[in-house]
């Protein structure tokens, strides 16, 4: 039976490897979107999701997530939740509930320690290093503040056919208390239909929750389109429209996944990657746009693969 999976940014990778191998063995999306997403919120070095993820102007961690079911259309939320160890976890236990299934703040937060999800101080010395970098630069060279804002997204399809979307995000570093962008936005950020397929969203959440993309994407699909049609045709366009109308463009890249097990990626930036299905291993591929409202994918060396671990973990002066 047919199985994939494909999540946005190189940091998806690790925990991509791991789901493919959940999935091989018979595993549900379930459980392969939740379990893949924890590798990168427990891995310090992402500075965009969970542990070691950028604090707000104010020097605290809040984190977004969210989770849906394709099966049931179950959907689960967190924004701003705080010091929770892995908040994908949170959203997917909210995804089961009727009501009060999108949480935000506090409410978040103590929903999470009245259900037995483990806390951490989701503040790294290293993270604490660069707001205190970055503060000084918006000081003495008059700089934005804004820097940074990657998601990571999962979709998987399971053997049965079953489809699941989640993200997880810190946001936009330095952004104001209280802030969320479009992660946690059911058809912005994500959106999955285990009869269709699903789409994730990473970049400038401000810009990307003014289109709905996601459900488009997977509207799209629904019509028979590919999904690398679907997320050009989504994309691109709208673009246009919001250069148009609002006069400028923030970052936005999208990942699909059919219930067949066909992938596509659009992106108005350079943007990586991680795919696999069961016939396909775990790799990870960098996407272009071009003239033509098209997306060029290449793969990714293992030169580039060393220069990014290299680059990440690189001592913070």
């Amino acid at each position: 039976m047919t199985y994939a999976m494909i999540g946005t940014w190189r940091m998806a990778y690790e925990g991509l490897s791991q789901g493919l191998n959940l999935l091989k063995s018979g595993g549900s999306s379930g459980d392969t979107v939740e379990s893949a997403i924890k590798v990168v919120e427990d891995y310090p070095f992402f500075k965009s999701v969970g542990y070691g993820g950028l604090p707000n102007e104010d020097g605290l961690v809040e984190l977004d997530s969210a989770f849906m079911n394709g099966d049931t259309f179950g959907v689960g939320a967190v924004m701003g939740i705080r010091d929770v160890k892995n908040p994908i976890s949170v959203s997917r236990s909210l995804s089961k509930e009727h009501f009060n299934s999108v949480l935000v703040g506090d409410g978040a937060t103590q929903y999470a320690v009245k259900n037995g999800f483990e806390l951490k101080n989701m503040l790294t010395s290293r993270a604490k290093k660069i707001w205190e970098k970055r503060k000084r630069e918006i000081a003495e060279k008059n700089l934005s503040p804004y820097d940074g804002h990657d998601t990571v997204g999962m979709i998987s399809l399971d053997q049965e056919g079953s489809m699941s979307v989640g993200t997880s995000t810190s946001g936009l570093f330095m952004k104001k208390a209280g802030r969320t962008g479009d992660s946690a936005l059911v058809g912005d950020g994500f959106y999955v239909d285990s009869d269709i397929g699903g789409a994730a969203a990473t970049g400038l959440g401000e810009d990307i929750m003014k289109g709905c993309l996601c459900y488009e994407i997977v509207r799209l699909m629904g019509n028979g389109i590919s999904p690398q049609d679907a997320c050009d045709q989504a994309l691109y366009p709208f673009l246009r429209k919001l250069k148009k109308h609002f006069g400028k463009i923030g970052e936005f890249s999208l990942v699909a996944l059919n219930k067949s097990g066909q992938w596509g990626v659009a992106t108005n930036v350079e943007f990586t990657f991680a795919m696999g299905n069961d016939h396909e291993t775990a790799a990870v591929y960098v996407a272009y746009p071009d003239e033509n409202d098209k997306t060029r994918i290449n793969p990714i060396t293992q030169d580039w693969m060393d220069a990014y671990e290299k680059r990440i973990k690189a001592p913070i002066n």
